[in-house]
């Protein structure tokens, strides 16, 4: 392949340590932990930990296949080569699909946070920022770089403002109308289980969600001007994000806050800053959020286009999506991304009351799905070559004991989706895609 067909090394150490961060901190954290709270209580903040460990592991499993062979573009590339070729066809286009299923919830978000300012349809915003969004990522891939340094950076100040005016609060020991700001409220109203382990357990649905496009520096693996360098960093640090920006940011809001005070359906940041006496805080936090959306929105339209260009490359998509512009972008695949997304945001705009739950649980599924072949794909990576395992320089710990303790930890989160009522429904749609993936596979296969 030449030069002119392959995509732009042109993402530099601090892009890929931004879309680390920008992968790790989303709505999840910003809208979805005002829900999680409500149903977990203080114990979110372990939950958070959890599934954060979790997917450590699969980051850093991630990171050593990635590496052990410079062809290797993306995740779907060793899945086909370890596991076989359908987990190759299977895993790229689910992975398609969850990002165009997380990107619709975003597109619309971003429409109704406009409207806090503006009295507008919400279409108008969405297709504005849809469009935008798309003629950036047209120009170069070092476009998407900067825009998601400069999201990301607005999420990592409105977090660190946070931690630090808690901190402060609780120094000094300041009262709000719900009482004094301390830590102690992590455990004065009913524990740290007020609802037991059930709400414990129902609240994983939301915080693998808030963890959705932790997996974005394996996607930008190609475009990576130094990925031997940059990947293991970016991945490495991983657990320090974790620790700062959701378990720091959420004992500050539950010192400030006690669990019982927030509102499920409101973020949890709008409601701290308020009640320490922030008046434009809610202004700030609506402009945070819905950068923090269209952010999302930014990743689905760079990781669905870089997989639908892995997919054409290897026959099985249309080969015209292999294509690139002069600024070797894969534009056609952006465009046909962009097209389906519009679509969705209409039907999550007929439906807005069910649509963001819905759209969460499947994504949040069929990432458990990516997230567990890249594992299972390293488990038969040591397997099949420990010669590349020895020579690693990035070895991957404690494989593979905890490659099937953290796919045991997946499977126990479905079986929690399949008894709540609120993700039962979702569950039991998500397998027709697979089922129609895995029929279309075997029609191509055949041919």
């Amino acid at each position: 392949m030449t030069q002119q067909q392959e995509l732009k090394r042109d993402l530099k150490n601090r892009h890929v340590q931004l879309i680390a961060i920008g992968g790790t901190i989303g709505t999840g954290l910003f809208l979805g932990a005002g829900k999680a709270i409500q149903l977990a209580g203080p114990s979110i903040i372990l939950a958070y930990l959890a599934v954060g460990i979790a997917l450590f592991f699969v980051m850093r499993a991630l990171g050593e296949m990635l590496l052990s062979n410079a062809g290797y573009q993306s995740f779907t590339d060793f899945a086909a080569d370890y596991i076989g070729p359908w987990a190759g066809y299977v895993t790229g286009w689910t992975y398609w699909f969850c990002w165009i299923m997380t990107a619709m919830a975003d597109i619309i978000a971003v429409g109704v946070y406009v409207q806090y300012w503006f009295n507008i349809p919400q279409w108008i915003p969405a297709a504005i920022c849809l469009i935008l969004l798309l003629g950036l990522n047209l120009l170069t891939v070092k476009l998407f770089g900067e825009l998601e340094f400069w999201f990301a950076l607005i999420k990592v100040i409105t977090i660190l403002a946070l931690i630090i005016v808690g901190i402060v609060l609780m120094i000094i020991g300041f009262q709000t109308h719900t009482g004094t700001v301390s830590v102690k409220n992590l455990w004065q109203y009913g524990g740290l289980f007020p609802h037991g382990g059930t709400g414990f357990l129902l609240s994983f649905q939301m915080v693998v969600f808030a963890f959705v496009g932790v997996e974005l520096v394996g996607v930008s693996a190609a475009e990576t001007a130094n990925p031997q360098k940059n990947i293991p960093s970016a991945i490495n640090k991983i657990p320090l994000r974790i620790l700062f920006f959701y378990v720091g940011a959420l004992l500050v809001i539950l010192s400030i806050n006690p669990w019982n005070h927030l509102n499920a359906s409101s973020s949890p940041f709008v409601t701290t800053f308020s009640l320490v006496g922030i008046p434009v805080a809610a202004g700030i936090i609506n402009f945070v959020v819905l950068t923090s959306a269209a952010s999302a929105c930014n990743s689905g339209l760079f990781s669905t286009s870089r997989i639908l260009y892995n997919l054409s490359r290897h026959q099985e998509a249309p080969p015209k999506l292999a294509k690139l512009n002069k600024n070797r972008v894969p534009s056609n695949a952006l465009l046909l991304s962009t097209v389906v997304l519009s679509l969705g945001a209409l039907l999550s705009k007929l439906i807005p009351d069910q649509a963001f739950g819905i759209v969460t649980t499947i994504s949040a599924i069929c990432f458990i799905w990516v997230w567990s072949i890249i594992l299972i794909s390293h488990i038969c990576y040591l397997k099949k070559r420990p010669d590349l395992r020895k020579k690693s320089i990035f070895k991957a710990p404690l494989a593979p004991f905890i490659n099937y303790l953290v796919l045991a930890f997946f499977i126990f989160i479905l079986i929690i989706m399949a008894i709540a009522d609120e993700t039962r429904t979702a569950l039991f749609l998500t397998p027709v895609w697979f089922v129609l993936l895995f029929i279309l596979y075997s029609v191509r296969r055949k041919k």
